[in-house]
């Protein structure tokens, strides 16, 4: 991509921050028990496909260049360091393999494993990396603190399902893990992975001019996914477990960062795991790439809790993301921060849409308060305050801001071609554009230039224009993934759609699915209007002991439910080994082996003839 340089508009507002960057607490505590990096820091694939290289980070060094916000490029210069460090004697985490963290506790003889980063390449490289400087002992558990797939993706590469059904390695996890870890990735999960790509960036070059990192990390890696299901499921805070000598408490979090999500803490290192709950940035309440609107009053009660119940006995609290922080005063300071920060935006965001505000009033008028302002750790570098607060009035009250005028407004197409004949044609608009971008207000440029794309797609002046007006957003903003997103956007309007990077369909995670997930999944690819005329029973059954479900498709709605088989009123019945022969049935193929059909076979193609596959390249910044 031809990129532009930063304006002078931008370049003189980086030189003109007061940023505290003299702190350097951070940095130490960055690297602090450093042991050893692994060098060249490269993961290849068994086919040679490179899935991680944090060394093209390399250039991330000294003060900001003006196309980066320089609190990012402080926050990218932590986040691209990359090692083996000693979190306490016995306690170990490789950073800068992935987005996330791993991290290892050393047992009486073997070795627990806390959540295994994206991909079994990384995470095989991180077990490695630990065993080089530590010694070969044998992982005798896997702990997920919570279900993003960054936090169990790799787990193949830090043990195997034949070691779990043997019993020689547990799998510990919040109570709902297996359902949501694989729900996610079923009902909006293709749009989702879409949005990512523009979220993390996963297409832009790097380099000072594209991508920097993502705020909780670098990247993420691009290797094989796979899940193994939890043979413990944590159900109640204050539940313990010992684990090869090692006693570990454990504090349920649900419906914070994730859906299911859990704290704990090790009285033999006096060491508290706060998964992704408090991390060395704002997190998200509504993540860019879609997902449920999190809860930030619960968000914040648990972490009160973490404080009373953990911290009088904890000399080191350490996360599924960036550092730790050492030392009692520090870390109650640290997460009572944290905690006062997702307070702070869900209480004063409820008392201001009390007052009739609306989600973008409320954002664009949110000051936070000077403690939380002047501490790094709750700048805004993946969630934002901005992006957050809108979250919290989405929560409760929903995409409508109450104002009738908005309540049926044209969608942006049709709204662009209006706007665009009311200003007075698209070059008319193209050049307040032009005004607005050489004055800086880069804001109302892409405004005016939406509204002109989405009425031309074609325009090349409005797409060149738009694409360096998104740039120079994305030189300005402290939020990484604000700058990804404004970067990838330009990217598509300069060399056209590069569509999704990665897939999160892996066969163990679709493997995992229930019966009722996957028939959920079918029914969500149902296009409506093409089957509004059929009426379609057909009888599923499962495995063995055999499960039999009645699906009926009526009025362009697929019924599922579990019944007795009854051939005679369905006029297709199926037989399938398993529920992922399910999977392959619903992408339309009936002819692997563990597949049997009887019955209406032309009913059955008319059911799958109205199923819509995902389309992983929808378009974004244009119609």
């Amino acid at each position: 991509m031809d990129h532009k340089p930063p304006t002078a508009v931008i370049a003189s507002a980086h030189q003109n921050r007061q940023l505290p960057l003299e702190d350097s607490a951070d940095f130490a505590d960055a690297d602090r028990g450093f042991i050893g990096a692994l060098t060249p820091c490269v993961v290849t694939a068994a086919d040679g496909r490179v899935v991680w290289d944090n060394d093209k980070y390399a250039f991330i060094t000294g003060d900001a260049p003006p196309s980066v916000h320089p609190s990012l490029w402080r926050q990218c210069t932590l986040t691209a360091k990359h090692g083996l460090y000693e979190v306490v004697p016995g306690i170990y985490q490789v950073r800068g393999l992935d987005l996330s963290n791993i991290s290892f506790v050393e047992g009486d003889t073997g070795l627990i494993v806390i959540d295994p980063l994206v991909s079994t390449e990384v995470a095989a490289a991180a077990l490695q990396l630990y065993r080089t400087h530590r010694g070969d002992r044998p992982v005798v558990a896997v702990i997920y603190t919570h279900s993003h797939v960054d936090h169990f993706g790799g787990v193949l590469g830090v043990t195997s399902q034949a070691a779990v059904d043997a019993g020689t390695v547990a799998v510990i996890a919040p109570e709902g893990f297996t359902e949501h870890a694989v729900q996610e990735n079923v009902y909006a999960g293709p749009a989702m992975t879409r949005r990512a790509t523009y979220m993390y960036g996963s297409m832009l070059e790097v380099g000072p001019l594209g991508h920097v990192g993502c705020g909780l990390g670098q990247a993420t890696s691009t290797g094989e996914i796979a899940l193994i299901v939890p043979t413990v499921d944590i159900t109640r805070t204050g539940e313990t477990h010992t684990i090869d000598g090692v006693e570990i408490e454990f504090q349920m979090a649900p419906g914070t960062e994730a859906p299911a999500e859990m704290h704990f803490y090790f009285p033999r290192y006096r060491a508290l795991c706060m998964a992704e709950n408090a991390t060395h940035n704002l997190h998200n309440l509504l993540t860019l790439r879609g997902a449920l609107v999190r809860d930030p009053h619960a968000w914040s009660r648990y972490l009160t809790e973490a404080i009373d119940s953990f911290t009088d006995r904890t000399d080191v609290v350490f996360a599924s993301h960036h550092w730790p922080t050492w030392g009692r005063d520090r870390i109650v300071e640290f997460l009572s921060l944290q905690r006062d920060l997702y307070a702070y935006l869900h209480d004063q965001t409820l008392r201001m849409l009390n007052q009739g505000h609306t989600g973008a009033e409320i954002a664009e008028s949110m000051q936070m308060p000077p403690a939380l302002d002047k501490a790094w750790h709750t700048h805004g570098y993946y969630g934002s305050v901005s992006h957050n607060v809108k979250a919290v009035y989405q929560r409760y009250m929903g995409w409508f801001d109450g104002n009738p005028a908005r309540l049926w407004a044209h969608p942006p197409e049709a709204l662009g071609a209006r706007y665009v004949d009311a200003l007075g044609g698209i070059d008319r608009v193209v050049d307040l554009a032009r005004q607005a971008f050489d004055d800086g207000d880069y804001r109302w440029a892409a405004t005016l230039l939406d509204h002109a794309v989405f009425a031309d797609s074609d325009h090349a002046g409005a797409r060149s224009l738009l694409a360096d007006t998104l740039e120079q957003l994305a030189y300005g903003a402290e939020n990484a993934t604000w700058r990804n997103f404004f970067l990838s956007g330009a990217t598509e309007l300069r060399d056209g759609n590069f569509g999704t990077a990665a897939q999160t369909s892996a066969p163990t995670l679709l493997a995992q699915l229930t019966p009722e997930q996957i028939f959920d999944g079918l029914a969500i690819s149902v296009n409506g209007p093409r089957a509004w005329d059929l009426d379609i029973a057909l009888d599923v059954t499962l495995g063995e002991p055999a499960a039999n479900y009645r699906l009926a498709l009526r009025n362009g709605v697929l019924v599922h439910r579990r019944v007795p088989a009854d051939p005679a009123t369905a006029g297709v019945t199926i037989t399938l080994s398993n529920a992922f022969r399910l999977v392959q049935l619903g992408a339309g193929d009936f002819t692997s082996p563990g597949f049997e059909v009887s019955g209406d076979q032309e009913a059955l193609q008319r059911f799958l003839g109205v199923l819509d596959r995902p389309d992983p390249s929808f378009n974004i910044v244009t119609p």
